[in-house]
């Protein structure tokens, strides 16, 4: 699971690094706010490769993806690419859950098939 989410998470991390670029064209936003909010939300990106297999990791990716929906208040084309990239962390969990089951099941199963060297 670990490797889907942080995939998404990079993914990310770039898609809101353009987006800021885009919503510094706006008029209304200053730069420093775009690349403040932007800067944050790219870090949080970082961070949360690092910590997503921890307890409420997956909620923050969730709270994460919310955010980048939201963000297409400020620049429109984010509603869409928010919304893939919440599919797609969706993809990312449940996917991944199952991968990370099946590895431990073979795992298992590999182990009890090992003769002992006794």
């Amino acid at each position: 699971m670990r490797t889907l989410c942080s995939s998404t998470l990079i993914g990310e991390f770039f898609i809101i690094g353009f987006a800021a670029l885009v919503a510094m064209k706006d008029d209304s936003l200053s730069t420093s706010t775009v690349w403040t909010v932007s800067g944050i939300a790219m870090a949080f990106c970082l961070v949360l490769c690092g910590v997503i297999t921890r307890p409420g990791g997956i909620a923050l990716g969730w709270a994460l993806q919310i955010a980048l929906i939201a963000s297409g208040f400020a620049v429109p084309t984010m509603f869409f690419l928010g919304a893939v990239f919440a599919a797609l962390w969706w993809a990312s969990v449940h996917y991944g859950r199952k991968v990370d089951e099946a590895k431990a099941r073979f795992a298992a199963q590999a182990d009890s098939t090992t003769p002992d060297a006794a």
